[in-house]
């Protein structure tokens, strides 16, 4: 092969490695602090700001695997963090909503998930943190399209 893949320079890779090591900062915070795993706060982070979705939207919005997700609800059921319940216009649907102990969970990770992210981007001077959102938000409609294709 002549044109070689340089992985350390492979932008997929480098958005993984970033994404996978501030993930595991987050991980140590909620997992130590409230006993949760990573999937089950990403369902709880959009529940909090989405109250009534359904499993499937949280699928969807969180870009998880549907099994992870359904993992992560159960084990949040079972815990008393989420309610479920029937949809009133359709009965096979289910709505999703953080509980009064969730929701408890959700206002004390919120800060401390915006300090790790405070953290993070405080090397970047405020042009460049403006620069970076309008690049993610390209690239997410980019990686949004490529994954319909």
């Amino acid at each position: 092969m002549n044109d070689p893949l340089e992985l350390e320079q492979f932008l997929p890779y480098r958005v993984s490695v970033l994404a996978n090591r501030v993930s595991r900062a987050f991980a140590r915070l909620y997992e130590a602090r409230f006993d949760l795993k990573l999937p089950e706060w990403r369902v709880m982070a959009v529940l909090g700001r989405r109250p009534g979705i359904t499993a499937s939207d949280a699928t969807e919005m969180t870009a998880m695997d549907k099994v992870a997700i359904s993992r992560a609800l159960s084990r949040l059921q079972a815990m008393g963090r989420v309610n479920v319940q029937e949809d009133e216009g359709d009965r096979r649907r289910m709505r999703l909503t953080l509980s009064e102990q969730g929701l408890e969970i959700y206002r004390q990770i919120v800060p401390l998930a915006k300090s790790i992210e405070a953290d993070l981007i405080s090397e970047l001077p405020a042009e460049d943190r403006a620069v970076l959102d309008r690049l993610l938000n390209r690239l997410m409609i980019a990686a949004e399209r490529i994954d319909r294709e």
